[in-house]
Order: C-alpha cells, then sequence, then structure tokens
C-alpha cells in the first residue's frame, strides 16, 4: 500500500496504472498532472484519482512513488523537473519504451536524494489517451525493470512489486540489453507496419478495400501516433538500424530464393516463420 501515488503525463499507460492501482487497493491516494489545462480540467473527478495538480512539481511533492508516463523525449526532463520538491528517498519509475538514455539521465537527475528505477511495461495499443486506459491493461504482460549497476537494491525490489502487483510480469535487465531486445520485438515491428502501410498507400487505394484479416493484423500499429514513435526511432537509432540491416539480409535471402525458383529454401523458410509463430504463449 502505497500511501501517495504519482502519475505524471498519464496517457494510455499512466492513465492505466491509476485505474489498476485503484482497483487493486495499491494506494491511499493517487495524484496525477497533466501538461495541458484541458486534460487536468477534464481529468478532476474522475474516480481513478484523488487529486489533479497544477504543476509536476506540486504532484511529485509528498509521493511515496512517481510513474513519469510522459513520450520517451519527455521523461528525462520530467526527473530533472521535479527533482527539488521530490520527497527524500521517494522512488521515481517511467513507463518509455527506450532505457539507456533514460535511466542514465534520469538517474543523474534524481540521485542521490530519490531512486529512479526504469521500468517499460510491453501493453499498450494503436490508441492513445487517457481515454483508452484500462484497469487490466498490464495483465500478465512483460514488465521490464531496468536499473543500472549502482542503483539501489531495495529500489529496484519496489518497483519490481510494485508492478507485478499490477498484474504485469516483471522481467530485470540492463538497461542497454533492453534497447537491444525491444528494438527486435517491438521498434522493428512498427517500423516494417509502418513501411509496409506507406508502401501499399502509393498504390491503388481501392486495394485496401479487398484486403483480408491478413493485411490488417501485419499493418495494425502502422495506425500508431507518430509524434510518438519517432522520439523512440530517434533514442533506440543505433539498436534498430542494427535489426534492420540483419532483417534486410534475411529479405535479401528470400528474395533471391524467389528469383531462383529455389522451392526448397523458400518453404524451409516459411517453416521456420510458423514454427517460432506457433511457440507464442497464448495472449493475456
Amino acid at each position: 500500500m502505497l500511501d501517495n501515488l504519482v502519475i505524471l503525463a498519464p496517457g494510455l499507460l499512466g492513465g492505466s496504472v491509476a485505474r489498476a492501482a485503484r482497483e487493486r487497493g495499491l494506494a491511499r491516494r493517487i495524484t496525477v498532472w497533466a501538461r495541458r489545462p484541458e486534460t487536468r480540467l477534464a481529468l478532476r473527478g474522475q474516480p481513478w484519482c484523488d487529486a489533479v495538480a497544477d504543476t509536476a512539481g506540486a504532484a511529485a511533492a509528498g509521493a511515496t512513488l512517481v510513474v513519469l508516463a510522459a513520450p520517451v523525449d519527455r521523461i528525462a526532463g520530467l526527473a530533472r523537473d521535479i527533482a527539488p520538491h521530490l520527497p527524500a528517498g521517494a522512488l521515481v519509475t517511467d513507463v518509455g519504451s527506450v532505457k539507456g538514455e533514460i535511466c542514465r539521465l534520469a538517474h543523474t537527475a534524481l540521485a542521490p536524494r530519490a531512486h529512479f528505477v526504469g521500468a517499460h511495461p510491453m501493453a499498450g495499443s494503436e490508441k492513445t489517451g487517457w481515454e483508452h486506459a484500462s484497469a487490466g491493461l498490464f495483465s500478465l504482460r512483460t514488465c521490464f525493470v531496468t536499473p543500472l549497476p549502482g542503483t539501489d537494491t531495495a529500489a529496484t525490489e519496489a518497483v519490481v512489486k510494485f508492478w507485478h502487483a499490477l498484474g504485469a510480469e516483471p522481467v530485470t535487465v540492463s538497461p542497454d540489453a533492453h534497447d537491444e531486445i525491444v528494438a527486435h520485438i517491438s521498434h522493428l515491428p512498427q517500423v516494417l507496419a509502418s513501411v509496409l502501410g506507406g508502401f501499399l498507400a502509393a498504390k491503388n487505394p481501392a486495394w485496401r478495400n479487398y484486403a483480408g484479416g491478413g493485411l490488417r493484423d501485419t499493418t495494425r500499429i502502422a495506425a500508431s501516433d507518430p509524434q510518438i514513435w519517432r522520439p523512440i526511432l530517434e533514442q533506440n537509432r543505433e539498436e534498430i538500424l542494427r535489426a534492420l540491416r540483419q532483417f534486410q539480409d534475411e529479405l535479401q535471402v528470400m528474395q533471391a530464393a524467389l528469383a531462383n525458383r529455389d522451392w526448397p529454401e523458400v518453404t524451409a523458410r516459411l517453416e521456420r516463420a510458423k514454427n517460432w509463430r506457433d511457440q507464442f504463449r497464448p495472449a493475456p
């Protein structure tokens, strides 16, 4: 039970943290802050928060745990803004999908007064905004927890317990290992879906209306907000480029097999992909 859970910039993920914490009884008080005045006005009176602060600093004052839920290019700045207002020993985590730069900058901004332990729940949607938040968003979803080598052990354990209490399945890795992993399993799929959508956008628009579920499934995340994804691609650029280069090698092999009518090679690659996909654990 947290005395005061603070969520800054509650969009889809931050709003879902608040809803899950309220539903599961994890905090005596939930305080939120949003950058836009109209958003703060809309948040007042929501049953899953007790107070809406006018500034990030005012929200952080008296916080037990702060969740930074802003886009990745604003998280480190928010950490710097709230640093003077945090009580000694406060915990700060985040939901950003890139960890290396954020963890190093936020740790520097908050230490030694408060503890920063990065986190990234592998949950979300192509939809954005607190209006789409759900108390069950994190249920049985992986949540990376990414302490730096010098991070306080008790702080790391507390953040792991917090995400577990929200229903997630925490996995502890280094920030750099996280960025390599998600470059392949999250950022690369986003790039591929967006490139495929952009490629087909140059074709006859009527073709889209003839498509079955395969195209819808493959391009679903192409509907994600570009303004959220641009800073993610900027911050994890090197890892994404490495993943793209490796993927291009695979694509070139498939192209060559098709060009050479090497049907055994084509079949082998289709079978390898099917075997990999068939071993996915059931969706939550």
